[in-house]
């Protein structure tokens, strides 16, 4: 009887166990998770824990990849900030939205500039908003603020889908610190500088040949040398003179609360920020996007990490922003919301090999991959980390070593709050719940085009059959100094006329035998380099066919700086306030 009764009662907890889990997975899956994306600026491939970095300590990241699935290959859609997130918030390429350049200015250069991502793009933040989640973005924007005027906000994050703004409406620079040199157009500050010398220099010279007699003129046209020198000196000064003040800001929705910033607290008040907003909305669903301004350039970090990593400046900069992720992920443990949230962390783009202060590394490790930020095809520039993590739902421990991009992020998290993906424009992001639950073995792309600019540098084919990654080389950087592996002395590689050269037959590699794209194959080394390179043609004729003309919004006048869209808590030009005070405790 005692037996008879011990098997009927375990077989009813089996039977409980069994229902419980079952109906919990479902419960996770049917309702709608809480989504927390981490997106980190410049940071490498090879700068942390769990893809290989093991003098770097990054605890938190490498334990999100250990509670998930950690993927090998996933792919910035650009090598440059401003570009590379269009595209994430879009899930379409650059090109598609008129955020990728045709000319030397890839990114933003102004918060006062009237280029950004257009109104007609639609953000997940927005079909999220739809879906009945609280949105917000704490951090880099980098997306363009006005279009006519200082206060319309066309391109702003509210008018995309976020109902919570609080960070830089632009990314950090040099400039943002006092004692490093400028960042920003160094080159063209530089010839300008020479001009405005070379004016005062000649009415200088002709004001004394005036006064001794030696050169006959009158004074009218001395006059006019001097007012159209102080014009000219007046015109491009009065802009990149004062880039802390016009750049480097701090907004809490539309309102300017730090001009300019205060970067020995920014650090704190991102985080506290992040974690009120996750307290705030602790009952869901909410969708937050901490867009880290860690590890650009100038690396400010503060005392307590300073000094602490083995790579200086930047590694401590990214043992920081590591702690930052700590801290974040703890509040979610502290509200009770690890196993119902979506939590997914990556990088912009490759690390900046050319940023350097002497002999100081201040850019990225890429690992084991050529080339970094900038550079359209080589590996080293766009393949980036990707960690998922959903307790419960997600396999941990998990490694897919399949082609993924930053666009699949917008399907994915569409998928995830039962929305529905735009059908009147092309979205080349695919979902990715059925690879990182098991169900499917196969990435969905076939192609994957790298471009530089607007510039298609280079295509990857995955063929899904043999389970080789060929990409092709149209296009690549000419390295600064040859053999150097980068464009020193440029800041950051062209992407055409003489710093690039063109490859015809294109440099193929096979990623899934020479993934550092060491050894090109040619015709006589690869029996079916004619076919690879007619199949990656066709699929280029193809992808050119669904591309249609749209504004340039990184045209040379978009970039320009425009006094009257300057973002200002003052009255222009006096801009200068600080709103937040010293409350930078989390």
């Amino acid at each position: 009887v005692i037996l008879l009764c011990f098997r009927r009662y375990l077989l009813m907890a089996l039977t409980s166990c069994l229902f419980w889990n079952t109906f919990g997975l479902s419960v996770a899956m049917d309702s709608k998770p809480n989504i927390l994306l981490f997106l980190a600026d410049d940071l490498g491939i090879g700068d942390i824990g769990c893809y290989g970095n093991n003098t770097i300590r990054t605890p938190n990241i490498d334990r999100l990849a250990r509670e998930g699935v950690k993927l090998t290959q996933h792919i910035a859609a650009a090598p440059l900030c401003t570009p590379s997130r269009a595209a994430f918030l879009t899930g379409r390429y650059p090109i598609r939205s008129g955020m990728a350049s045709s000319n030397r200015y890839r990114a933003l250069q102004w918060n006062a500039g009237s280029g950004g991502l257009p109104a007609n793009e639609t953000t997940f933040a927005r079909l999220l908003q739809q879906q009945g989640y609280t949105t917000g973005l704490i951090g880099k924007w980098h997306q363009g603020v006005n279009c006519e005027s200082f206060n319309d906000h066309c391109h702003h994050p509210l008018n995309h889908g976020f109902d919570y703004f609080y960070g830089m409406p632009f990314t950090l620079l040099n400039n943002c610190q006092e004692n490093k040199p400028p960042e920003l157009d160094v080159a063209l500050q530089a010839k300008l500088w020479v001009y405005s010398q070379m004016i005062t220099l000649a009415v200088l010279t002709l004001t004394a040949g005036k006064l001794t007699g030696l050169i006959s003129i009158r004074w009218k046209i001395i006059a006019c040398f001097t007012l159209v020198g102080g014009l000219f000196f007046i015109s491009w000064y009065s802009s990149y003179g004062f880039v802390q003040y016009w750049n480097c800001i701090l907004m809490r929705n539309h309102d300017v609360t730090e001009q300019p910033m205060r970067l020995e607290r920014t650090a704190s008040l991102m985080l506290k920020e992040a974690v009120s907003f996750i307290k705030r909305n602790r009952h869901g669903p909410f969708l937050l996007f901490v867009s880290f301004l860690h590890v650009h350039t100038p690396l400010f970090t503060t005392a307590k990490f300073l000094g602490k990593s083995r790579h200086g400046l930047y590694g401590d900069n990214v043992e920081e922003m590591d702690w930052m992720v700590g801290k974040i992920l703890d509040s979610l443990d502290k509200e009770g919301l690890k196993n119902h949230t979506f939590t997914y962390f990556a990088s912009d783009h490759g690390g900046h090999l050319e940023a350097q202060d002497g002999s100081a590394q201040l850019g990225g490790w890429n690992g084991i991959y050529k080339g970094g930020k900038g550079m359209g095809g080589w590996e080293g520039g766009i393949r980036v980390p990707g960690v998922f993590r959903w307790p419960g739902v997600l396999p941990s421990g998990t490694v897919i070593d399949e082609p993924t991009s930053l666009m699949d992020i917008y399907p994915t998290v569409v998928h995830l709050a039962g929305g529905i993906l735009p059908q009147d424009r092309v979205i080349d992001g695919r979902n990715l719940v059925p690879l990182l639950r098991g169900r499917a073995q196969k990435s969905e792309h076939e192609f994957l085009f790298h471009y530089c600019g607007s510039y298609l540098h280079a295509v990857r084919w995955h063929q899904k059959d043999s389970g080789a990654i060929w990409k092709a080389h149209y296009v690549t950087p000419v390295f600064r100094p040859p053999g150097a592996g980068a464009c020193y002395g440029k800041g950051i590689c062209p992407c055409f006329g003489e710093g690039v050269t063109h490859h015809d037959p294109p440099l193929l590699f096979d990623l899934s035998r020479d993934p550092s794209e060491a050894k090109p194959l040619s015709a006589d080394t690869e029996p079916l380099f004619d076919t690879v390179i007619r199949k990656i043609g066709r699929a280029i004729e193809q992808h050119r066919s669904t591309l249609t003309p749209v504004p340039e919004q990184l045209s040379l006048y978009n970039v320009v700086w425009k006094p009257w869209l300057q973002p200002c808590c003052g009255t222009f030009p006096f801009c200068w306030c600080d709103k937040e005070g010293d409350s930078t405790q989390v």
